[in-house]
């Protein structure tokens, strides 16, 4: 098992978390949730019964593996993005048997952890973890002469994106995955709002736990003075929108301090951390056309809650 270490500096964080505090309405990117306690925490939220998205999406890989790594063909090389603790790609990676395996994630310790057990549970597989922050661009560890590239984004993390933004990321995938490459993603549906919302807010309280440690996160890594108690989770489904908001807000009037820079928060006010958009099949689908791929299979479970879409580059892109 090879490790690559692109992993964003303190100073990238740093710069983020002032920026996003500084606008008028304030907010973090959700991938600063991924320190290696939000790792753990986010692991704990896909066991919850409120969270359906890992488990529905596992139904449909273990259902229809056979018939998606047909899809995807004999011999990959395998990117993946956003791996985190790789439980979907064990079932996806069983049914394939691919060439190489490149999981991509945030989370260094994390990444470096599920690596090392995926190495010991496929022997025989060559695995090239890349730790990046995958939003960006970045170096990928790919030989010239392998032709067959495809890719695994799992989780609806699609879903965190702006549509505009997410069209971008997408046409970079298309970019590096080259005429005829094969990108599996996880698309998260439009549904009930009372299931979003329990999705979002579970009785045990981890979402809010994991949603707080980014406060906890910039007092350890940037010197900050958050007082996470002084600040109270909120998740919503805006139906608007069709997203579900994740929001920190505060409780009391108060100023932090963060790498000696000043913030102040009214009562009320909030942090907006997160976005997840839901998609309609074919509005997905659409938006994957923007981006330079041709869609071709979708797979989803008997209560259409989650979707699995096979896409092509388009090689006219």
């Amino acid at each position: 098992m090879a490790f690559y270490d692109y992993h964003p500096t303190p100073a990238d964080v740093r710069s983020e978390v002032l920026a996003g505090l500084a606008q008028p309405v304030k907010r973090l990117p959700p991938k600063l949730f991924y320190d290696q306690e939000g790792s753990r925490l986010f692991d704990a939220i896909t066991e919850l019964p409120e969270y359906y998205p890992t488990r529905t999406e596992i139904g449909i890989l273990r259902r229809h593996g056979a018939e998606i790594a047909a899809w995807l063909g004999p011999d990959a090389v395998l990117i993946e993005l956003g791996s985190g603790s790789s439980l979907k790609i064990q079932t996806l990676l069983a049914a394939l048997r691919p060439r190489v395996y490149l999981p991509v994630d945030i989370s260094r310790q994390h990444l470096r952890e599920s690596a090392h057990a995926l190495a010991a549970q496929f022997p025989a597989l060559a695995i090239r973890a890349v730790c990046a922050d995958y939003s960006v661009p970045f170096e990928l560890p790919l030989e010239p002469h392998w032709d067959h590239l495809a890719a695994f984004f799992p989780g609806s993390s699609i879903g965190n994106f702006e549509p505009a933004d997410a069209r971008r990321l997408l046409r970079q995938v298309a970019e590096r995955l080259g005429d005829g490459g094969r990108l599996l993603i996880g698309v998260d549906l439009r549904k009930d709002a009372r299931i979003l919302d329990a999705a979002y807010n579970d009785d045990q309280g981890v979402t809010a736990t994991f949603n707080l440690n980014l406060l906890w996160r910039i007092n350890r890594e940037l010197d900050g003075d958050f007082d996470p108690h002084q600040f109270r989770h909120r998740a919503f489904f805006n139906s608007a929108a069709s997203r579900v908001e994740m929001h920190l807000v505060s409780q009391v009037d108060q100023q932090v301090e963060i790498a000696g820079q000043g913030f102040g928060f009214a009562r009320g006010e909030s942090i907006h951390t997160e976005n997840s958009y839901k998609y309609g099949i074919e509005d997905f689908r659409e938006l994957a056309r923007g981006a330079g791929f041709r869609p071709e299979e979708v797979w989803t479970d008997p209560d259409r809650y989650f979707s699995l879409h096979g896409l092509r580059v388009d090689d006219r892109r």
